[in-house]
């Protein structure tokens, strides 16, 4: 159900200038009607840009909707519709920066609403108003079944086991180590049930108010959402709501049980538009090297399956492109080429999504011969595969892959705060030489060709870091303050709390197995 307002013929510069500036010239749709959720501990965003801020309790105890409608968003929203640039959208802005005819993300995040919903944000609604979301991404817990070299605590609950057992990981220095060094304590403080968990809450009660009537758009991310008790329960709310209208999508791994994967297809028959996002970018035992929990043949084999049994509308396969995946990406691209051929109108989409952070696994950290050696791979597969989309390798799809070889070509850094390179590869070498250790896998048998560059590294020895960093990116957002100082100076905001709810003990017990028994009761 997803729109795009423009006119016939209009250009998104066109659209910009005739609704989204004559709004605001800082105004962008997303502050109001779309939010990023995760509910496991209570922290919040309007877009994938600004960096998320905690949910204050005493919000909450105003309204369930202040899982959206935070005091801290209030504020902002009140900066965009006076023309002021919040400093948290420094993405957008830079990007404007270069010249009045460069299209940001505000546009496109904007688009997605009528004129009237953007009209009725500034008339209607205001700054202040509790709005009704249209589109979502949520997250219930962390639970996951897999590991992934470039995920961490936040997100895996493996990837909280390997920290818990083993400790942080040492000698890291670069940007994003921290990542590798904190336990996930702050990302699921009420358990893996969510028990007595008022954010997870104040869902449900929205969710059973006005929220499965306002949404046009609902995506669950995780973790792994099919291990997510919480999302179980939403799969049973289509059982009997079979003619709503919202798209539905999951972000799953796919790398599930049958039993789980028997059960997803099943409930996918409920869903009159259910996409599933699922991520892979490598072949084989690179695949399982970089996706610490992978499966390759049982992973193949699920993607066949939702695609024979499953009703679904969309297959989006997201390659999260890192420094390791490239040494089979073509390889894993043949592959996806068998499915569509398969397959056929059917068959899955790919992106090309590259990982900057952290910098230490990204392309921009090999070597610049193996870069524009991977580069002329993929040339070479371009030439061999695109055929103008009669093959159901698509214009846009080619696009990604064009811009990946441009990126792999040129690219100096991966963000303005990437590391030194002799960092960045000292680092590269101590990760991967822990995660082999930790995870029983071995760097230098699975890439051979990258033994030469390795054994140039020199290896890093620091000071042992003893205890576990605190993962809360919530307490690193140095906007908040600053903003609800203004909104309390100008006397329409009082005392907004802060509280972040302590850790619940839970028992540890095995998902799969809690997770079936959960679907069963719900029949």
């Amino acid at each position: 159900m997803s729109i795009d307002a423009r006119k016939p013929g209009e250009t998104f510069l066109e659209y910009r200038d005739r609704v989204v500036n004559k709004i605001s010239p800082s105004f962008c749709g997303a502050k109001w009607y779309n939010a990023t959720i995760w509910l496991g501990n209570g922290a919040t965003t309007s877009c994938h840009h600004p960096p998320s801020h905690q949910i204050p309790l005493t919000d909450l105890e105003t309204s369930y909707k202040a899982i959206h409608n935070t005091t801290y968003k209030k504020a902002v929203r009140k900066q965009m519709l006076e023309g002021i640039r919040p400093k948290e959208c420094d993405y957008c802005w830079k990007m404007e920066n270069l010249g009045k005819d460069v299209i940001s993300d505000r546009t496109h995040k904007s688009v997605i609403y009528t004129d009237q919903e953007l009209l009725d944000a500034k008339d209607k609604l205001g700054a202040t108003e509790d709005v009704d979301l249209k589109t979502l991404e949520i997250s219930f817990d962390a639970i996951c079944n897999f590991a992934c070299s470039y995920c961490n605590a936040s997100f895996s609950t493996k990837w909280q086991k390997d920290i818990n057992k083993n400790g942080p990981y040492q000698n890291l220095v670069s940007d994003g180590a921290g990542a590798f060094q904190h336990n996930g304590d702050h990302a699921m403080p009420y358990g893996k049930l969510n028990l007595e968990n008022p954010y997870v809450d104040a869902f449900w009660k929205w969710w059973e108010g006005e929220l499965q009537h306002s949404l046009r758009e609902l995506r669950v991310t995780g973790g792994e959402p099919s291990m997510s008790r919480q999302f179980w329960k939403l799969m049973k709310w289509w059982e009997t709501n079979q003619n709503s209208e919202i798209d539905f999508a999951i972000n799953s791994n796919l790398g599930i049980s049958d039993k789980i994967m028997d059960a997803l297809i099943k409930y996918s028959h409920n869903v009159k538009s259910f996409h599933i996002y699922t991520s892979c970018e490598a072949y084989g035992t690179h695949a399982e090297y970089i996706r610490d929990g992978l499966d390759w043949r049982k992973w193949l084999k699920n993607v066949d399956r939702i695609l024979d049994e499953g009703n679904i509308k969309s297959l989006n396969m997201m390659l999260t492109i890192n420094s390791l995946c490239l040494f089979s990406l073509p390889e894993f691209m043949d592959e996806m080429m068998k499915i569509k051929r398969k397959h056929k109108s059917s068959s899955p989409v790919t992106s090309f999504n590259v990982l900057r952070f952290p910098s230490f696994q990204s392309v921009v950290t090999l070597p610049m011969e193996m870069r524009l050696e991977r580069a002329d791979a993929l040339d070479k597969w371009l030439e061999d595969n695109y055929t103008d989309g009669s093959n159901y390798f698509m214009d846009w799809e080619k696009d990604g892959m064009v811009r990946l070889i441009d990126y792999l070509r040129n690219a100096e850094d991966g963000h303005n705060h990437t590391s030194s390179i002799e960092t960045r590869e000292r680092d590269f070498k101590s990760f991967y030489k822990q995660y082999d250790k930790r995870r029983g896998k071995n760097f230098l048998e699975t890439f051979p060709m990258l033994k030469k560059w390795w054994d140039l590294i020199p290896d890093t020895n620091i000071k042992e870091l003893e205890t576990t960093l605190n993962g809360d990116d919530t307490k690193h957002n140095k906007y908040v303050n600053e903003v609800l100082t203004i909104a309390k100076e100008e006397g329409w905001v009082l005392e907004p709390q802060w509280a972040n709810p302590g850790a619940q003990d839970y028992v540890e017990s095995p998902e799969e197995i809690n997770i079936l028994d959960y679907i069963k009761k719900l029949k």
